[in-house]
């Protein structure tokens, strides 16, 4: 009985039950596939956004060009500045530092 009633149940759900619920979510999707108007004003209001986060960055480069234009480089420390060790005068990878800049005063960038 029970070998009849599972073919009974699973052919239809697989023929008719899946196939119905897909193509009915993707004519839901395709009747959607607009953007509403609040969705273009959000995206109006992120681009402007954007625009203007974009003027400000430039203005700020053009700022710190002015300044110092190595300005880029000395942002970068390398690695061994910043893995040293500053109150023992050795280093965080175990050798003792030979530069006698090192002191427990925070370093200035710039002028």
């Amino acid at each position: 009985m029970e070998d009849i009633i599972v073919p009974i149940v699973i052919v239809p759900i697989l023929f008719i039950g899946l196939p119905w619920l897909i193509f009915h979510y993707i004519t839901r999707w395709k009747s959607q596939a607009t953007l509403t108007r609040e969705d273009e004003q959000l995206l109006d209001e992120l681009h402007e956004m954007a625009r203007r986060l974009d003027d400000r960055l430039c203005s700020i480069e053009r700022i710190m060009n002015a300044e110092n234009p190595n300005w880029r480089a000395v942002g970068c420390d390398p690695l061994a500045d910043a893995l040293e060790d500053r109150g023992t005068g050795r280093s965080a990878l175990g050798g003792t530092s030979s530069d006698s800049s090192v002191t427990n005063q925070p370093r200035r960038i710039g002028r």
